[in-house]
């Protein structure tokens, strides 16, 4: 008499599977090797974004820091996004999945090389030159359109959303790279014409995720899973505020090669870890994934509403990082500038946050004006200590403050709020 099959999943074979719509209710779905070895090059990428990001405004060049790390950042942030939704709800672990996979690694690395050359052309003046990044998503969304042809031949129950994802994707990257290999010269005119391509790739995406009967009650869209989702969100969020510890051991690193280890280079320490320390602990307050479950159609809002707090977790390094250029004596914007550079991105992250939660729940809690002012204020404290000439150790710690503001709240409030919350809508 045979005994139980106890084949573990990770000894078997990789061969070529259906790629089928998997169950959204799946439970235990977690994060998969590959997709956290493909999460890696998004390391590299915010790596590239935050460097110039600090570097241009270190040396006062604002518009072009500010406009090169937005348009770098919302294409990392959206190449991310592609994969990730996709995978969740088709992901099969196959050889062909996973070398496709590697082709849309290789499509982010050439993204991230292709970084400073946006920087570098909008400081210059010359012709916004995003042509090596439009290369790199031609080889991302060659492996994308692969990985939705197979599901159009595969799963009948997802062709039509999976031939509209097809037509979607070739015919954006074909404008994309036609506009970047004209090489325009009239900003009005290119401004215009990138927004209208970025207006196109969010009505083209959702479009074409949306089932023919949007109006009903039944429609699922594609089936991805609610918690996986999450977890893939929270994890790139850890991989942003990665950028925080590599700002932090900059700024360090820079103080103590000019004057040792002083108060200074302690003071840095505690900031940047506390601060990174606080928007992680910020930021894993919410449980999104029961209010997903129900009410997929808030994904919009949730989903793309991320890409605000991946770019102002990564500008939290970027500032930081900024600290390390003062302590070097090679900034010109001075003290409040290098603790704006800070300051200004915890308080985008604040305003993102309560603003995902107000959408998530569909409520406006009071609470969250009591802590978005809390953290609001430490920020001012930060910028007028520093104009008041305290040194820039101290107005870091005064920075570090404001998420902790969010996190004492709710650990003595606020979770009544947010278990009473995940009730009413889950």
């Amino acid at each position: 008499m045979s005994g139980p099959d106890t084949t573990v999943e990770f000894a078997r074979p990789h061969g070529l599977r259906r790629m089928i719509g998997r169950d959204p209710g799946e439970r235990h779905r977690t994060t998969t090797p590959l997709e956290l070895l493909f999460d890696l090059t998004f390391v590299v990428a915010f790596a590239q974004a935050g460097d110039e990001l600090a570097h241009f405004t270190a040396e006062g060049r604002l518009s072009t820091a500010v406009w090169g790390f937005l348009f770098v950042v919302l294409s990392v942030c959206w190449a991310w996004i592609n994969y990730t939704w996709f995978s969740s709800a088709y992901d099969t672990d196959d050889w062909a999945q996973r070398l496709l996979t590697m082709v849309q690694m290789v499509g982010v690395i050439v993204l991230a090389l292709g970084i400073p050359a946006v920087f570098e052309s909008l400081d210059s003046g010359e012709p916004f030159d995003y042509r090596v990044v439009a290369v790199g998503y031609v080889v991302m969304r060659t492996s994308l359109i692969a990985m939705w042809a197979r599901v159009a031949k595969q799963d009948p129950v997802s062709r039509r959303v999976a031939l509209r994802y097809v037509g979607y994707n070739a015919a954006i990257q074909a404008a994309w790279v036609t506009v970047a290999f004209m090489r325009i010269e009239s900003v009005p005119l290119l401004a215009a014409i990138l927004s209208l391509l970025w207006i196109a790739e969010f009505v083209g995406h959702t479009y074409a995720t949306l089932d023919a009967d949007v109006a009903s009650d039944s429609w699922q869209g594609t089936p991805w899973n609610a918690h996986h989702i999450v977890e893939r969100y929270g994890l790139l969020v850890m991989i942003t505020l990665g950028e925080g510890v590599l700002g932090t051991i900059a700024a360090v690193s820079a103080v103590v090669a000019h004057l040792g280890w002083t108060g200074e280079a302690v003071l840095i320490v505690i900031a940047g870890t506390g601060l990174t320390f606080g928007l992680w602990w910020t930021y894993f307050i919410v449980p999104s994934a029961p209010v997903l479950s129900r009410h997929r159609r808030r994904k919009w809002v949730w989903g793309y509403g991320h890409i605000l707090l991946f770019a102002s977790v990564a500008a939290v390094g970027a500032g930081l990082h900024v600290a390390a250029y003062a302590a070097e004596g090679e900034t010109s914007i001075g003290t409040v500038g290098v603790v704006l550079s800070v300051a200004i991105p915890v308080f985008v992250f604040c305003i993102a946050y309560f603003v995902l939660y107000s959408v998530l729940f569909r409520a406006v809690d009071p609470l969250h004006i009591v802590l978005a002012v809390g953290m609001v204020v430490f920020l001012v404290l930060a910028v007028a200590f520093a104009g008041a000439g305290l040194p820039l150790g101290w107005c870091l710690i005064v920075v570090m403050l404001s998420p902790f503001v969010v996190a004492v709240g709710y650990e003595t409030a606020g979770y009544r709020h947010v278990e009473q919350d995940v009730r009413r809508e889950s």
